[in-house]
């Protein structure tokens, strides 16, 4: 009988992440935003006023990372930075009306892909999909705070 961690679906599922970012990165690059960069200013449309480190930990990203698409972002005119008022070191990050003017479109973009991948695929199916990758996050996400793994046992 064969057992669920014998299964490989690590491949497959990075693949799928980076078929994905293709698609998006050629539908968006009109908007002249990459991937990570529209995630960024996405995240900055919901929750403007978040430092940097802040984003950086929402977005699952490197600080230094994050820095480099906020300064490509802030060049292209699409986030500002303005002093944060309790600290004079740090700075809050804002989007522009010329973010807020794309927002929509890039949405319809996301929309798109996300449409083209799940072509053939029912609700259900999706949802079951969802739950299973929800449930593989959790118990890798737990094993960042101590939770067990079999590996200690090798």
């Amino acid at each position: 009988m064969t057992k669920a961690e014998d299964i490989s679906f690590g491949y497959l599922l990075n693949d799928v992440t980076l078929l994905f970012r293709k698609h998006f990165d050629r539908r968006a690059v009109k908007f002249g935003l990459t991937r990570a960069q529209w995630r960024a200013t996405k995240m900055l449309y919901h929750r403007e006023g978040l430092r940097q480190t802040e984003l950086a930990e929402s977005l699952e990203m490197e600080p230094i990372a994050v820095g480099r698409v906020i300064d490509r972002l802030q060049a292209a005119g699409f986030v500002e930075r303005r002093p944060d008022p309790k600290d004079r070191r740090a700075w809050r990050l804002y989007v522009t009306d010329q973010a807020r003017g794309v927002i929509a479109d890039m949405e319809l973009i996301a929309k798109g892909v996300r449409k083209d991948a799940t072509q053939g695929i029912g609700v259900p199916e999706l949802e079951h999909a969802l739950g299973v990758l929800n449930r593989m996050k959790e118990n890798l996400q737990a094993l960042d705070n101590g939770g067990p793994s079999d590996d200690a046992e090798l």
